[in-house]
């Protein structure tokens, strides 16, 4: 993937363009819902969040709220485990990238790419390519935005597996009920000559 570096139009005659457009009241959707393609946007890393404030104020300064829909920083709910409590965290998914939902043309791909901080959209050649439906339905998912199916591995009751994290880290078990609508799974684990139930979730065992 390469980043667009080219306008065909100057810089003074799409600032005038973009200021004598009369815009009206617009209801905005956001989200998934928004009418326009998902594009990737390259930007100076760790500055995305200032990058986001200030592209909403160009976009409401230069009018271009019916071109220009959403902003989103790519991030993923984690769940960490520290002295023994669940904690769900979030870490950037592409650290240097926000994704912006637009009508691309020459207006619109002015203000984005004049932001400060903003170096480039990632396309082909010299067009930004959107995201395909899937790319950005599994973006949304790891943000919690739209629902997505709880994670499922290939285990059956009765298999022994070894705890990873958590209090039961390193301690072994066997299965003995599956719980896949809620992405969880309970284990008996022998403890101190005796067998404890716990409820796990997936990605914190291992079979053995």
């Amino acid at each position: 993937m390469e980043e667009v570096a080219s306008i065909p139009k100057t810089e003074t005659e799409l600032e005038q363009d973009i200021n004598n457009e009369n815009v009206n009241d617009i209801e905005l959707p956001v989200g998934s819902k928004a009418p326009g393609e998902w594009y990737v946007v390259h930007t100076y890393s760790g500055y995305e969040n200032k990058i986001k404030i200030d592209l909403s104020k160009r976009i409401e300064s230069m009018n271009m709220q019916n071109k220009i829909f959403d902003i989103l920083i790519p991030e993923a709910q984690e769940v960490e485990y520290k002295g023994g409590k669940r904690k769900v965290v979030s870490r950037r998914v592409f650290p240097g990238y926000v994704i912006v939902n637009m009508i691309m043309d020459e207006d619109s791909w002015y203000v984005v790419r004049h932001t400060p901080g903003v170096t480039g959209f990632v396309g082909s050649g010299n067009k930004p390519v959107p995201l395909q439906d899937y790319e950005i339905e599994k973006i949304l998912q790891q943000m919690g935005l739209v629902e997505s199916k709880p994670k499922i591995i290939d285990i059956d009751v009765g298999e022994n597996v070894r705890v990873k994290t958590g209090p039961f880290a390193n301690f072994e078990g066997v299965v003995r009920e599956l719980l896949p609508d809620r992405g969880k799974i309970r284990v008996n684990i022998s403890m101190f000559g005796r067998e404890t139930p716990v409820e796990l979730d997936y990605e914190q065992i291992d079979k053995l």
